[in-house]
């Protein structure tokens, strides 16, 4: 997955993590947090006046279990802070007591540097602009963290790692449950940071104001060998990582002009291997092989022999040195990037001739998470639903699959309509309950269906890999699992198809192929989403919600 990766962060540093879903993202921060111990080489992470500084890491579990409540979470957040405060407080009394000892001294000013590093004078006002920036402000803090939903737990997550201050901050897709205001926050936070931030992210417009570089860990041209050969020769994975500056622009530039240069060189060093393995096969004799020295001496024919061989040995070792030269060096083969075939790889709905609606929800309303809404859908509509969390988007997608049932209002769908729903948390169970091992191939096939699976084998989509086929679905990544999601959605094409912030943990290449995709699909596409990079290239309706119980429904074109 990762191979002589090797990267420096410096204290103002806010690093971008990018690359392919699968491309090690998420392990490469579980080994700088020292979660996972890699094959080899190591971690070095150093501050001010500790032996070594401390890591907080935001990843998919909670820091706090489910049986705390909200405050007793946050409390145990600040306790870094509160506990380097009593520090302060007792090192001042020894400092008193002794003010000429120098090592009380010298323990005193480190003291004093940590508890300003963490705020600690400023700590309850800490906690409550960070609550209150993440839109957790109203959450009762006597309330079970097992009662909140998985957008509240993430946020309250995150507020926790916030409070918590590490020297050295790595965050896993932050920005997945924030809305706009909550991410706002964070990039204010961020950009004020006291050390290093790397952060594994596919929000291009977060990337694009928080981050001051780009680490990407797709593959690069590097050449390294093994006992299978090259690694990063063809659907190998990468060697290394490549950095760049400025934002997610400049990026996508440099990283289309660095493609096209790796291509270049590759096919050159081809030609160059083709022509040396020939000349090193080619026959010994030197000039027209029917050619005889004009004396027929036994002296003389010695002496042209002996002249040839000299030649052809020179020639040949020559040859053989820049073959092998090159063979150490060469570059892999680039490898086939995934390119997402579209929304109709598989084909196209199959009742694509109907009149009228082939959705409709007049009033429904769904307490507390759903103010009430009405809308009707026809097959060319494009509808983008926005809001801030809490208003309701992913109820309302919820409803439109049925899914949700409304406690008021009416849902009726056209009799031959299919409607397809991607989920934020997607879950592939296995129909068939045929345990963890079975392989996205199987799995595939399982959930669409033996003979659709024939039809159409999931590498009709380019969304996996073809060295990720066989492996465990298990094993693959949660932007991979969504991958396969998604494929299952396309095999037989919706005549509806719901997609619940889509951008959410894939790729940036794919999401930028998928947007690109939705203007041609011959059904209706309804997105919710907090993309601040799709809203504003978004061509279609908008649907923009606001909570209940006093929740607004607006919208616009465009």
């Amino acid at each position: 997955m990762l191979t002589d990766v090797s990267l420096v962060l410096s204290p103002v540093d806010r690093v971008g993590l990018i690359g392919e879903n699968g491309s090690g993202k998420s392990t490469l921060l579980s080994i700088i947090a020292g979660l996972r111990p890699p094959d080899t080489g190591r971690v070095t992470a150093t501050a001010p006046g500790t032996p070594r500084a401390s890591i907080g890491l935001l990843r998919q579990e909670p820091p706090f279990s489910a049986e705390e409540t909200v405050g007793d979470a946050v409390e145990r957040a600040v306790e870094p802070g509160r506990a380097a405060a009593d520090r302060v407080a007792l090192l001042a009394a020894e400092l008193a007591e002794r003010p000429e000892d120098p090592r009380t001294l010298e323990r005193y000013s480190d003291a004093l540097a940590t508890a300003e590093r963490l705020d600690v004078w400023g700590i309850d006002a800490r906690r409550d602009r960070t609550l209150a920036g993440l839109g957790l402000a109203a959450l009762e803090r006597s309330r079970a963290t097992a009662e909140l939903s998985g957008g509240q737990r993430a946020r309250l997550s995150l507020a926790w790692l916030l409070l918590s201050g590490p020297d050295v901050l790595l965050l896993d897709e932050p920005t997945n449950h924030l809305d706009e205001d909550a991410t706002a926050h964070l990039v204010g936070v961020l950009q004020s940071w006291p050390g290093p931030v790397l952060m594994a992210s596919h929000d291009r417009a977060f990337l694009e104001q928080a981050a001051t570089s780009l680490i990407d860990l797709d593959p690069s041209p590097a050449p390294h060998a093994d006992s299978e050969g090259l690694i990063g020769d063809g659907d190998g994975t990468g060697i290394g990582v490549t950095r760049f500056t400025g934002g997610f622009g400049e990026y996508l530039d440099a990283r289309h002009a660095a493609r096209r240069r790796w291509e270049r060189r590759y096919e050159e060093e081809q030609d160059e291997l083709t022509r040396l393995r020939a000349a090193v096969g080619a026959s010994s004799q030197v000039g027209h092989s029917d050619w005889r020295p004009r004396t027929e001496t036994r002296a003389a024919a010695k002496f042209y022999a002996d002249r040839n061989a000299r030649v052809v040995s020179r020639r040949l070792t020559e040859a053989r040195s820049r073959l092998d030269a090159l063979e150490r060096s060469r570059l892999g083969r680039p490898p086939e990037p995934l390119r997402f075939r579209g929304l109709t790889a598989a084909g196209t709905p199959r009742d694509g001739h109907d009149e009228g609606p082939l959705i409709a929800v007049t009033n429904i309303t769904v307490p507390e998470r759903l103010s009430p809404t009405s809308l009707a859908l026809r097959r060319e509509d494009r509808l983008l639903i926005t809001g801030a969390n809490g208003s309701g988007k992913s109820t309302l997608i919820g409803v439109l699959a049925a899914r949700i049932t409304p406690d008021g209002g009416t849902r009726l769908a056209g009799p031959r309509a299919r409607i397809a729903e991607l989920t934020q948390d997607t879950a592939l169970p296995d129909p068939r309950r045929r345990g963890p091992g079975r392989t996205v191939r199987e799995c595939y096939a399982d959930l669409v269906d033996v003979h659709r699976a024939e039809r159409t084998p999931i590498e009709t989509f380019g969304l996996i890999a073809h060295r990720d086929l066989n492996r465990a679905l298990s094993a693959l990544s949660v932007g991979q699992r969504r991958r396969v999601a998604l494929a299952v959605l396309l095999a037989d094409p919706p005549d509806v198809l719901l997609l619940d912030e889509p951008t959410n943990h894939l790729s940036l290449a794919l999401v930028t192929e998928l947007e690109a995709a939705i203007g041609d699909y011959p059904g209706a596409v309804v997105v919710a989403s907090h993309d601040r990079w799709l809203r504003d290239r978004w061509t279609g309706t908008r649907l923009h919600l606001t909570a209940p119980p006093h929740g607004k429904v607006a919208w616009s074109e465009g």
